[in-house]
């Protein structure tokens, strides 16, 4: 197993190669934090591509043996968790900043079962799904992320307010890439959406029917700002610096999704991104609302969100997913 210092740096290059939003939101943070932060990332990069057949994001890859992949995932995750080397440097990072923090196996298993939903192509039939769905693939790693930054494990609120902020940067995510989804044969839009909508399954894309997409992008996108707001709620209990790139993030990632709003019909005409100065913009403006209490604004944004973590857990395990394990 590498040292700390040399996970560190691989941990600290797989961020910058894979998200550059969340690598300049996350030099904001101490540098303990931070380094946690690094180390958490690239494992759940490292998951992401695994199962993908990727490099840090990008064109997905083969679904071969994509079982066989998930099932790796699986046990080097347990052993990371069990102090034991995992063969991946990825993991070891996750075993490192599981043993400096309260992470637990039971957090990352959340987390895989969004992968295993991926491997078995599954789509959500009702937003109910969707936002289960959501949960495991990014609230679950909100909550990780929170504990990474010092949150409680038993801090039930203040981990509610990191899973939305995971479900905010999903449904954006999933807004946006309506279109590269659809490339590679996976839709995210629950099946009851496209009912509404009179829009037969796959054809989602066809150029007749991108005015309703839009609508449905819309509808995603206001969800995914109700949850925004409620993670800037719970950011105010935060130390500053902290507060300070979770703003940072909750901002960038907002723009992504008002970006789409605003674009309508041609939001997949190319891709979404928020540059390199509007980044810098969100950055600074997240350092002037961290020195000021919570505005009004967000409780009320807040109050306008239907599904909370406990519910999502809930309803995940009423209805178990059937899914590749």
């Amino acid at each position: 197993m590498e040292d700390r210092s040399s996970l560190v740096a691989t941990a600290r290059d797989s961020i910058r190669k894979g998200s550059k939003s969340f690598a300049a939101a996350s030099a904001l943070f101490d540098r303990a934090t931070r380094e946690r932060v690094w180390l958490l990332y690239a494992w759940c990069r490292r998951c992401d591509d695994l199962i993908d057949d990727q490099d840090h994001g990008g064109r997905l890859g083969s679904t071969k043996n994509v079982t066989q992949r998930l099932a790796e995932v699986r046990d080097r995750t347990a052993l990371a968790f069990a102090g034991m080397p995992a063969g991946d440097p990825a993991f070891d990072a996750l075993g490192l900043v599981a043993t400096e923090t309260g992470l637990t196996l039971d957090m990352a298993n959340a987390v895989i079962d969004g992968f295993a939903l991926d491997a078995a192509d599954w789509q959500p039939r009702s937003e109910a799904d969707l936002m289960r769905y959501c949960w495991h693939v990014a609230g679950a790693v909100g909550v990780m992320m929170a504990v990474v930054m010092g949150v409680s494990p038993t801090d039930e609120d203040t981990l509610d307010r990191a899973c939305d902020l995971g479900l905010a940067f999903q449904l954006a995510n999933i807004a946006r890439d309506f279109a590269e989804d659809d490339a590679a044969e996976r839709c995210y839009v629950p099946l009851e959406w496209l009912a509404e909508m009179d829009i037969p399954p796959g054809e989602q894309m066809k150029p007749i029917h991108r005015k309703a997409m839009a609508a449905l992008a819309r509808r995603m996108c206001r969800l995914a700002h109700a949850h925004e707001c409620s993670a800037r709620v719970g950011a105010g209990r935060l130390r500053l610096r902290q507060r300070w790139a979770i703003l940072a993030a909750a901002g960038i990632y907002g723009e992504i999704a008002r970006e789409v709003e605003r674009r309508g019909e041609r939001a997949w005409h190319s891709r979404t991104v928020v540059s390199n100065g509007r980044k810098l913009q969100w950055i600074a403006r997240a350092g002037l609302r961290a020195l000021r209490p919570v505005p009004r604004a967000c409780h009320e944004g807040a109050a306008a969100r239907r599904h909370t973590r406990r519910d999502l857990i809930a309803l995940a395990g009423e209805h178990r997913w059937t899914t590749p394990r």
